[in-house]
Formats: C-alpha cells, structure tokens, sequence
C-alpha cells in the first residue's frame, strides 16, 4: 500500500471514529420520519358521523404521532361531503398536518380548494377548524367563483365557500347579472 494510500485511509478511519457518538453507536440524525410511530404509504382514510361518510384523506404518506395524536400527510387529497353524502370541496396540497383529537387540519403549499360549482380558492396554507366549522389562510390567496374574484392578505371562510372574508384585501371583483 502506498504512502498516499495509507494517508487517505487513516484519514477515513479517524473521520468515522469522530462521527460516532460517545455511546459507540453510529452517528444519527433524527427527523421527523424516524420519530413516527407508524408509517403508512397510500393512505386512504373514510371518516364518518352517524354511519355517513364525512371526510375521506388520502396522502401518498403518512406519519402518525401518538404523544402528539397528529400525523403529517404528504401528497394530500381530501374530500369533504354534506351530512347527505355529497361533495362539497375537493382540496390538495404538497403536505398538511391531522390532528386525529380535534380533527383540526393544516393544509401546506400549493393549496388549491375546489367547491362541485366550481368556487376555487389557492393558498399556500389553509388550516380548518372543526369545532367552529371554519377555515382560515394566514396567507396571500386568490378566490374565484362563478359570480366574484377576491385576493387578500388572509381570509375566513365556512368550508363551502359560500361566506369568504378577506383579511388585507388586495383586489375583488363582484359579476351581477340585471333582471330587468
């Protein structure tokens, strides 16, 4: 073995001997993934009030929390339905959080909501509220509908978007059609 050889590996081995931690195990780095106490691929979750299919979360991955009763979705699709069964909003985004306590939800990046009418509403976060029935955006969005276009700093919606309230509006625009 060459000089050089030797250097390099004497080098490696002290490189590894510093990474490892004072217990002798292997240098960790511990994320949020390896702290889940489940991992599901291909979730699909049916949540339902008195027998009728409510809300149904789908993720490509999810990592459920026990100590904090949440787990972390990514590649989020959920549907919510009407006490009779219906679609009501459609919402996907990159990730979110569910709170499986509260069932309060956070929506992040490249939230888009779409109402069956076609109410359309794009965020970066969206986070809902069960126990008030409500949704809100801590940040900038655009809605559209049929009938009105709204850009804000924030917003307050019911989860239908049929009452939205801007926080810092920006631009709006509201289509009337005259009956004579």
């Amino acid at each position: 073995m060459s000089v050089t050889a030797r250097a390099r590996s004497a080098m490696a081995l002290v490189a590894a001997l510093l990474a490892c931690r004072p217990d002798g195990g292997p240098p960790t780095t511990v994320t949020g993934s390896d702290s889940a106490d489940q991992i599901l691929f291909g979730l699909e979750s049916r949540l339902t009030v008195d027998g009728v299919l409510r809300v149904l979360v789908q993720a490509d991955t999810a990592y459920f929390f026990e100590n904090t009763q949440s787990a972390e979705l990514q590649g989020v699709r959920i549907e919510f339905l009407s006490p009779q069964g219906q679609r009501t909003t459609t919402l996907t985004s990159t990730e979110g959080t569910y709170h499986w306590r509260t069932g309060d939800m956070e929506a992040r990046g490249n939230v888009v909501a779409v109402t069956p009418d076609e109410r359309r509403l794009r965020t970066e976060i969206l986070n809902y509220n069960r126990a008030r029935h409500e949704i809100t955006g801590p940040e900038a969005f655009v809605f559209d509908a049929p009938d009105r276009h709204l850009e804000g700093d924030g917003f307050v919606a019911d989860p239908e978007f049929t009452d939205v309230q801007a926080t810092g509006a920006r631009r709006g625009t509201v289509r009337q059609e005259l009956t004579p």
